[in-house]
């Protein structure tokens, strides 16, 4: 299509196109019987005053109208008594600009100013965490202490399993290991050398009503309303919910130099704004960020923060990862995120039917809720060497050792030996191998000292379960949500 470059309206122009593009979509479905096309699409600009009569937009759309003329986008005729018609060539096409040019004005129309009372919300944050620690050190330190000499990732897997069933309990336990690894805790190599830190973004990819939400949000955070209690960091969990990607990037600077969780029930929104994807990206590659509009720049500033993230997306099928998700975006997340694709399947629709069920019946016991969240907090300042406990406990980084890249290549090679060329990436591995580190921050209290944490072979089989799902997941062979 020859126009396919921006229409640049004017702003007052801006609602009538938004109307307009709703009008072209509709007139483009009405030409079409069974998917096929029967007649152009056409525009009546009685029925367009009309709407924009019945929407409220008191604008003349002759001015917009002309310039699409002009354009070659539509083209005008005579339809009798007067009445003026406008044929439409490209009505996708047409459709996809104007709302290009609508997202264009809403995106730089915003302010660039820091958001006023963001500062507010970071201090309430460190004050909820800094109330909670207090509490646990006061009123329930040994008995914290203690949970943690036998606490581990199977522990967690088999309490939230009884919860949850063995359909959903993997992104629970894996939205919970997130959680530890917040502090970013240093990966050391045999020879001492910090070759990493645990902290990772997670998203959960599939169509709503697959229980993706409850993992990242309700579990984490906790939700009155259906009697969930929290199990993830006080203070440290920056709710998303209704703010757009242009007001993120404000919000975002005020963040410099510290480290939250970002948790975004709808992130698929935030990439249909235009000029929206690279940001994101650098975002989550955790690279200086500078944002210019017309009106003003954001930054530079870098973020060292992290997503919990819910990508909805329509599917087609459960058997293939790739040739089901039909969005554009897909990999930027696989590459960046730590990724769990989830299809509606019949399996899983019952799965979270009964799990609902069992929920709203009060049959579900979260015994160890608190205990799960003291001593996530207590072993989170202590990595980030809180005055409170700086003097007390050591940080311990991570120690990496050979036996858990054995585990994990053999995955690999079980893979590589079906097929000579993998759908995987060599990333997944590396996702594998944080997976490992952030259970292993489980054990802190198993041994005393300073010495770094290791990851034993608890900590290996799980990130091997892991590693195997997901390979298998993307070779179109989906296995069983852990073992």
């Amino acid at each position: 299509m020859a126009a396919s470059v921006g229409l640049e309206i004017v702003a007052a122009d801006v609602p009538v196109a938004r109307v307009l593009a709703t009008l072209v979509g509709d007139a483009d479905r009405r030409r079409l019987v069974r998917g096929y096309s029967t007649q152009p699409a056409r525009l009546r600009l009685s029925d367009v005053r009309a709407r924009l009569l019945r929407e409220r937009v008191f604008e003349d759309p002759s001015r917009l109208l002309g310039r699409l003329k002009r354009r070659g986008l539509i083209s005008e005729f005579s339809g009798g008594a007067g009445e003026k018609l406008f044929e439409i060539p490209y009505p996708d096409e047409l459709r996809q600009l104007l709302l290009d040019e609508v997202s264009r004005a809403d995106t730089e129309s915003a302010p660039v100013n820091p958001v006023p009372d963001e500062p507010a919300e970071i201090r309430s944050m460190d004050s909820e965490f800094l109330d909670h620690l207090r509490d646990v050190l006061h009123h329930r330190l040994e008995e914290t202490v203690e949970f943690g000499r036998t606490f581990t990732v199977d522990r967690l897997a088999e309490y939230l399993r009884n919860l949850f069933g063995e359909a959903l309990y993997f992104d629970s336990l894996i939205s919970l290991l997130q959680q530890y690894a917040l502090a970013d805790v240093p990966l050391l190599a045999p020879t001492g050398r910090p070759t990493g830190a645990t902290g990772f973004h997670l998203a959960l990819f599939g169509p709503p009503g697959t229980g993706k939400t409850f993992s990242i949000d309700d579990l984490v955070r906790g939700n009155p309303r259906s009697g969930v209690p929290p199990h993830g960091l006080p203070g440290r969990n920056r709710y998303c919910g209704g703010i757009t990607p242009v007001q993120f990037l404000r919000v975002g600077a005020a963040y410099t130099g510290r480290t939250f969780n970002f948790i975004v029930p709808e992130f698929n929104d935030w990439f249909k704004y235009r000029g929206m994807v690279e940001p994101l990206k650098l975002v989550m590659e955790q690279r200086e960020v500078k944002w210019e509009t017309t009106f003003g720049t954001v930054g530079p500033y870098t973020f060292r923060s992290f997503f919990s993230v819910n990508y909805n997306v329509r599917t087609a099928g459960a058997e293939d990862y790739w040739t089901t998700i039909g969005d554009p975006n897909f990999a930027a997340l696989e590459d960046r995120m730590l990724l769990r694709f989830h299809p509606m399947t019949r399996e899983r629709f019952r799965a979270v039917e009964g799990s609902a069920e069992r929920l709203e019946l009060g049959e579900m016991e979260f015994e160890l809720a608190g205990k799960i969240r003291d001593h996530l907090t207590l072993v989170h300042a202590i990595e980030t060497g809180h005055p409170l406990v700086a003097g007390r406990f050591p940080a311990r980084p991570v120690r990496l050792e050979r036996p858990l890249y054995d585990a994990l290549r053999e995955v690999s090679e079980r893979a590589l030996k079906a097929t000579h060329f993998p759908k995987f990436s060599p990333r997944l591995k590396s996702r594998a191998v944080r997976l490992a580190a952030a259970a292993a921050l489980l054990t802190y209290f198993r041994s005393a000292g300073s010495a770094p944490l290791t990851i034993g072979p608890t900590e290996t089989d799980f990130a091997q379960r892991f590693y195997e799902e997901e390979v298998r997941a993307r070779e179109g062979r989906r296995g069983q949500s852990g073992r």
